[in-house]
Formats: C-alpha cells, structure tokens, sequence
C-alpha cells in the first residue's frame, strides 16, 4: 500500500485504515502515551449525551469512541468510510448500528440528530468544508457538534518538543506497534499541516454553526471545537 499524500484521495484514506484497523485502539494508546482515554472522557463531556437522543459518532472506527454515548442512554449512530474498522468493530460490539459513510455526503435525512462528533478524524477528510456543512444538515436545530482533533501547541517551547516528536519519535514507535507504519507518518504530516484553533472555528462558522468555541487540551496538542446549529 502506498501511503496515503495529504491530498487526502478517500480511497487511499480508506485503505490505509483497512490495514490499520485490527491494532488501532492498541497503537493509539501508546503513541498518545495514553492521553487518548483522557482525550475521549472530554468529548464524552463537551457532547453531554443523554438517553433517547440520537448521536452521530462520524470516523467512529471500531467504536471507540462511541460507546459513552451509548452508555449514556443515547441512540448512538457509529460511521465510517473504512470498511475495515467497521468490520472490527462490529466484531466487539454487534449490537450498534455500524454505518458506511462518507462525510462530505452522508446517508442521513436533514435535522435528524442532536448532537454530530467526530474525534481525530476530520482531518483525514478530502473536503472538511463540506463535512462541516453536511453535519450541520443532518443536526436538527437547537443541535451541537463537538469535533476533538490534532492542533497546535499554545506555548512555543513545547510546540518544538511537540513537532520532533511528532516526525522522529512517532515513526518508530510505529514500526513497533502497528501493522502500517506508513500510515502513522501520513498522520504525522497531516497533524502538522491541520488548520490552528482559531483557523478551524473560522470554518466551521463558514459552515453554518453558530456560537462557536474551542478549548486545548494537553497544552493544545488536542483542541476541542464545538458550535450549535440555530434553532
């Protein structure tokens, strides 16, 4: 497989997470020096699901991610586009309803969900505009989006530490622990090139949500963006 460029070809996106998928939560784990449980806690908190509203958890992968919401009471909706992590995480969790999707277009009727997240994917989307207005088709009014992605750093210093990591640590780590390294560089070239905190909420009003706000975590490694759709 050849590594996915960052101009992001859907297919290419798709089949490097194929090849990831049987190791992905593993890998994370010890790339984000466990981070990422901490990381998700706070998206579980920021979308505040309760029981019987209905919530689209878009790049969920094996569904991870989604399962405090399903915990929470929630109709939880898992998507992906990568056939694969659906496949592993159907095995884990048969019982929620994995759906195929691609997020510039996504196979959902308009003001159907409460609340749209998306973790540490909308990055690897070839047109994150148009995600950005699809999720707030498919939010009903008075609804939120919470998206959780790779940032910048707020203080310089730990920037730098941040970008070696990033571009010489990370690599090898992942030739240790995962079953495509390659895809780990790709995704340390696009955390590098994503958009700062407040380029992102600059899109995300573009797209048509209102009241928009961000807060770092971990010094800003990881930004938490959330916005609402007017009633």
């Amino acid at each position: 497989m050849t590594r996915a460029s960052l101009n992001k070809q859907p297919h290419e996106v798709a089949s490097m997470f194929d090849d990831v998928a049987e190791r992905y939560d593993l890998t994370n784990d010890v790339l984000s020096l466990g981070q990422d449980r901490r990381w998700r806690k706070e998206v579980a908190r920021a979308v505040d699901a309760r029981p019987a509203q209905k919530i689209l958890d878009l790049a969920a992968g094996t569904a991870t991610s989604s399962l405090p919401f399903a915990q929470a009471g929630a109709y939880v909706v898992p998507c992906d586009f990568s056939l694969g992590m659906l496949q592993v995480g159907k095995k884990k969790h048969t019982w929620l309803p994995f759906t195929a999707g691609d997020a510039t277009r996504l196979p959902f009727r308009d003001d159907t969900f409460d609340a749209v997240t998306i973790s540490f994917g909308l990055r690897n989307v070839q047109d994150f505009d148009a995600a950005l207005r699809e999720m707030h088709r498919v939010t009903r009014p008075g609804g939120r989006v919470v998206i959780c992605e790779f940032s910048h750093p707020t203080w310089a210093p730990f920037r730098t530490v941040y970008t070696e990591y990033l571009m010489r640590a990370l690599p090898p780590v992942a030739r240790a622990v995962s079953s495509s390294p390659d895809a780990y560089v790709y995704l340390a070239e696009s955390i590098r090139a994503w958009p700062d905190q407040p380029a992102l909420a600059e899109r995300l009003r573009a797209a048509g949500w209102s009241r928009v706000a961000w807060r770092n975590l971990t010094g800003g490694v990881v930004a938490l963006h959330r916005g609402f759709k007017e009633s």
